[in-house]
């Protein structure tokens, strides 16, 4: 398994789109770093190289992509199987970052174009599709309104993001307090251990001089 990883500064719904290369039954993975509560689409599509003309062709039949989503903790949160095109969608339950893994369920059978493919991937993070919305909305509610309750959607969103990135700073301060803490009290500490290492020396000394009767 290999991993991609990106750490993403969220302001606004963001948009990754690239495209990797694997081969048969390989999984590459990416890491993206998610508010609880957010919406998450992957849209992704197989390309299969042709030996004979040197170049990416459309998806063979029956090639498939096997689309894995965990957190860290382990918490499995889509585990499917999709054709050679197709899209996913996902809700984070927690910050944090989440893995998305893909694999090819190609094999040599059905692969005649060899066993090197191309992925495209695009991850749309806190983004939804406004357009098909607009239409399943028709019957109910006119454009205008859709596209208010839209840009309603995504205040909250960046408001819900931001709350998110002023909670890490938040924790990286405590910790960091707690941390000039505890160095502040080992110095204390430690002067404290010289102090009573230096009385005992003294107290000591006297006592030998006394003793030899040098004093």
């Amino acid at each position: 398994m290999q991993m991609l990883t990106f750490l993403l500064c969220f302001g606004s719904p963001l948009s990754t789109a690239f495209y990797f290369h694997v081969a048969e039954r390989e999984e590459k993975c990416l890491t993206e770093d998610i508010p609880s509560d957010t919406m998450v689409t992957g849209t992704f599509k197989i390309q299969q190289w042709d030996t004979g003309r040197h170049m990416f062709l459309e998806s063979a039949p029956g090639l498939g992509m096997f689309v894995t989503i965990t957190t860290y903790n382990g918490e499995v949160i889509l585990s499917k199987l999709y054709g050679p095109q197709g899209t996913f969608y996902f809700t984070s339950h927690s910050p944090g970052e989440h893995i998305i893994c893909l694999e090819s369920n190609s094999t040599r059978l059905v692969s005649f174009g060899g066993n090197r493919l191309r992925i495209h991937l695009d991850i749309r993070v806190g983004e939804h599709d406004l357009d098909a919305a607009i239409a399943q909305a028709k019957d109910k509610v006119n454009e205008l309104t859709f596209k208010l309750e839209y840009l309603i959607e995504q205040i909250g969103q960046i408001v819900k993001e931001q709350n998110y990135q002023r909670d890490r700073e938040e924790n990286f301060r405590m910790t960091s307090e707690d941390t000039n803490s505890n160095v502040l009290w080992w110095a204390f500490a430690q002067i404290l251990i010289l102090i009573s290492v230096g009385i005992f020396q003294m107290k000591y000394l006297k006592d030998f001089f006394i003793a030899k009767k040098l004093v």
